[in-house]
């Protein structure tokens, strides 16, 4: 069944990778039209999330932000279809790194690199910093559950000369590459929800207390390498941004949590600049406990 699917989708992802970029957003108007007015795709959770985190706003303001959203949601899911017939030349025009010197200092220092990022503009274009730089990029990431989506998806990164792993796959990885002095640049999203464990570490985001995912802050204390966020923006529609910004570079002369912490206060006010690019449609604060 799953390769039916799969040969009954990919025609349609092709075809969309294939179109000139004006045919492409027109077709994203069209689909923002079926999403969001015809079947309401999560708007419930949409809406929730948002007078949830921005309550000051007004019932106008924050309808404003949430049609926002679901146009550049739409734009960014096509975009991520597009990745597989753009050329480099392109996507080096409408993806620009404004201070990749920053990152590339970092590099000649000898050691790995965390990437700190969030689901939040076109995040799936960021694979494209991987033509700027020398160590090998990885993209932490969730496995799909159909083997062959999964596939096209890691042979996509892979003309981006990404590789991707899955959370089993990233420990093990991060540690074998630590032995053999491989270097690699390792890219966290990790502003989404985890489970609320018994040990899970919880603060406030967007003003509501949640447990937040640490992994990336505990990888880099242990294998001590420095820690960067990618802040991401839309310019204008297809043209993107991403400025970097040093976490630390001794994550281990930092308190416990000081690199999480710092993470969640950056996004916070990334997110705040311009919040209908945020990723509204995750539940994100299906977990939250008043304290």
């Amino acid at each position: 069944m799953q390769f039916i699917i799969y040969i009954l989708v990919y025609p349609f992802i092709w075809v969309i990778s294939k179109l000139p970029f004006p045919l492409l957003y027109l077709f994203s108007d069209f689909v923002c039209f079926l999403v969001y007015t015809i079947f309401g795709y999560r708007k419930k959770v949409v809406r929730e999330n948002i007078a949830l985190t921005l309550p000051h706003l007004s019932e106008i303001e924050r309808l404003n932000i949430e049609k926002k959203f679901y146009h550049y949601m739409c734009d960014m899911f096509l975009e991520m279809m597009k990745t597989m017939s753009i050329s480099q030349k392109e996507m080096e025009k409408r993806f620009v790194f404004t201070n990749l010197d920053l990152y590339l200092d970092l590099e000649k220092k000898g050691k790995s690199i965390a990437l700190l990022c969030a689901h939040y503009a076109s995040y799936e274009w960021a694979v494209s910093m991987n033509y700027h730089i020398t160590f090998e990029g990885y993209g932490i990431y969730k496995k799909i559950n159909n083997k062959y989506f999964d596939k096209l998806v890691k042979d996509i990164r892979s003309k981006f000369k990404a590789t991707l792993l899955s959370t089993r796959e990233t420990i093990p990885t991060i540690e074998k590459n630590n032995k053999t002095k491989h270097l690699g640049v390792y890219g966290f999203a990790s502003d989404q929800s985890p489970r609320p464990k018994p040990l899970a570490y919880w603060r406030s985001f967007m003003g509501v207390h949640v447990p937040v995912y640490t992994g990336a802050e505990r990888m880099a204390r242990e294998f001590d390498i420095p820690v960067v966020f990618g802040k991401m923006n839309r310019i204008k529609r297809g043209y993107y941004e991403v400025e970097f910004k040093l976490l630390t570079d001794t994550p281990n002369q930092l308190p416990p949590n000081a690199i999480t912490d710092t993470y969640t206060e950056w996004l916070e006010s990334q997110i705040k600049e311009d919040p209908s690019q945020y990723f509204w449609t995750h539940k994100r604060f299906k977990h939250a406990k008043n304290s």
